[in-house]
């Protein structure tokens, strides 16, 4: 809502799956959720000259999707603690899908009382693995981003691992990349005590972007 009250058009898609149940989410995987992104995209694509993609963790990996899918039409990226791999655990769940159909709720990594992420009881562990392989694809085409990219990541994400960030900065092929650290955030840094730093961050960025 800041961005728009900035003056900016903001779409922010409800993505397959998401905002409704985990069984709903359980019959979904990376092409749904991506084809979702995508599609929120293009509209929006249609009706502004220049186009910035934000995402937090699995949305950070679609975000790198749509770069490395449309190079040429996205200005740049906002990328809040990205995920593009998971803790070794997360090894377990090809297998793991078979036998356990799902696990405790992965959401609310906030550190600032009273402040809850609206999530899913539980998560089904086939989508899990779907979002697993997602990071894969993503991973393998990285070099094709060469947009400017805003990389913000919190100190203490205990969800996502440290070494996406790594992999964002070592395989992306852009040419400018803004690191901005999050002290006293985790995972969902958004909704936790740096989202003022999150936000003027990201208008700065924005700001130093826009084509004129």
């Amino acid at each position: 809502s800041r961005t728009a009250e900035a003056g900016y058009r903001v779409s922010v898609p409800r993505l397959p799956g998401h905002g409704t149940t985990w069984r709903e989410l359980e019959i979904t995987d990376g092409r749904d959720w991506y084809a979702g992104a995508e599609r929120a995209f293009l509209d929006l694509r249609a009706q502004c000259s220049t186009v910035f993609v934000a995402g937090l963790s699995m949305g950070g990996a679609l975000a790198l999707r749509l770069a490395e899918h449309h190079a040429d039409d996205i200005d740049g990226l906002i990328l809040v603690n990205p995920a593009l791999v998971g803790h070794p655990r997360l090894g377990l769940v090809p297998l793991a899908k078979h036998l356990i159909r799902t696990t405790d709720s992965i959401g609310s990594s906030i550190s600032k009382p009273g402040v809850t992420e609206h999530s899913y009881p539980r998560t089904p562990l086939k989508a899990v693995h779907a979002m697993m392989r997602l990071w894969a694809d993503v991973r393998a085409r990285l070099d094709l981003v060469d947009c400017p990219i805003l990389l913000l990541r919190s100190d203490a994400d205990d969800v996502v691992p440290a070494i996406s960030r790594d992999i964002v900065l070592r395989q992306v092929s852009s040419e400018e990349i803004t690191e901005v650290a999050l002290p006293d955030s985790r995972h969902v840094a958004p909704l936790d005590h740096d989202a003022e730093l999150i936000v003027a961050s990201t208008l700065e960025f924005l700001a130093g972007h826009v084509r004129r």
